[in-house]
């Protein structure tokens, strides 16, 4: 009898919550103990509006805007029209206590429609800013506190979504390295069972949260839940294979 399975990048789904350190076993030493010298994280400005745009179908990052990293952090490529932000992450947009945070590997294309885009940008353009300026984790957990205390950090709002489609993002360097798949921003508290057991949903506080409770207080409480897709951005199978 014929059968279809995702390919290994499925059956290894629970190493690839990864994606920005979700479920990452405490570890002594960081993969990447220091922040790399600061050309390794800039990209080809074409290429990176490229990889941006391809974390989403062409029907919907066409329109979208770009945004590309610079020396100061991100600034503006292209301005779109549909309210889409496209983005390619580094790895200091994960959780703070990720081994791979200061990377220079991942480069990991977003898709974010209006509602994540003016959720989630400020924060990602904020720790940018600051990895860019050459500031410390720690530097950057306070500063990221200290937006959030006096209210320079937009709220989660409702239905914030994000593609993340792309073959040539670069997530981990655990496994095959990408997925395809969208993700769903909430409140933590409003997203408890979410990836219950037999769930086809993986969930966890990335991004934006610590795994070490003591570092959370002050922070982004966001969550996010993650559906693994079948196609890439450009409409091909993510290798599906028959047995």
């Amino acid at each position: 009898m014929q059968t279809i399975k995702p390919y290994a990048i499925a059956i290894r789904s629970l190493a690839l919550l990864v994606v920005f350190g979700a479920s990452y076993p405490a570890r002594s030493q960081d993969s990447y103990p220091k922040m790399a010298p600061v050309e390794q994280y800039l990209m080809d400005r074409n290429e990176e509006i490229a990889l941006a745009r391809s974390a989403a179908p062409d029907s919907i990052s066409r329109d979208a805007t770009v945004l590309v990293l610079g020396r100061q952090g991100y600034e503006t490529a292209i301005e779109g029209k549909n309210g889409f932000v496209c983005i390619v992450g580094r790895g200091w947009t994960g959780m703070f206590d990720w081994p791979e945070f200061w990377s220079p590997k991942v480069k990991a294309a977003d898709c974010m429609n209006p509602q994540a885009a003016r959720s989630i940008i400020p924060i990602i353009s904020l720790r940018a800013k600051l990895a860019m300026a050459g500031r410390s984790k720690a530097e950057m957990v306070s500063a990221v506190k200290t937006a959030c205390a006096k209210k320079q950090l937009p709220g989660l709002e409702s239905g914030a979504m994000d593609y993340m489609m792309s073959k040539s993002s670069y997530l981990t360097d655990q496994g095959a390295h990408n997925m395809p798949h969208v993700m769903f921003y909430s409140a933590v508290e409003d997203a408890k069972g979410t990836a219950a057991p037999g769930s086809p949903v993986m969930s966890a506080p990335y991004w934006f949260i610590s795994q070490d409770p003591s570092r959370t207080k002050g922070l982004p409480p966001i969550l996010v839940d993650l559906v693994m897709v079948a196609n890439w951005s450009d409409g091909t199978a993510a290798s599906m294979h028959h047995e």
